[in-house]
């Protein structure tokens, strides 16, 4: 599905070192979108996203394990996609 991500975000958090984004989904996954000085591609410009279930960090998604670093605006928006449309 085509998501338009600025229906879901949440929250715009600028941090000390960078930025984040959260975003929830009524399925009740969600994620957060950082790129900061010490994320996973920051200093390169790159994102990391961590995938949400009920605003905790959520390892058993199927989608990964762990964070995902080094993504580009195009990645990040595929990931969100691929969150949105996970079945409860």
């Amino acid at each position: 599905m085509k998501l338009d991500t600025n229906i879901y975000l949440v929250k715009k958090n600028k941090l000390a070192e960078g930025i984040q984004y959260e975003y929830s989904f009524p399925n009740g996954y969600g994620a957060s979108v950082i790129k900061t000085t010490y994320s996973y591609g920051g200093a390169a410009g790159l994102w990391e996203v961590a995938v949400l279930y009920h605003d905790e960090l959520c390892y058993t998604s199927g989608i990964t394990e762990d964070v995902i670093g080094h993504l580009d605006s195009k990645d990040v928006k595929s990931l969100l996609e691929r969150i949105y449309d996970l079945e409860v």
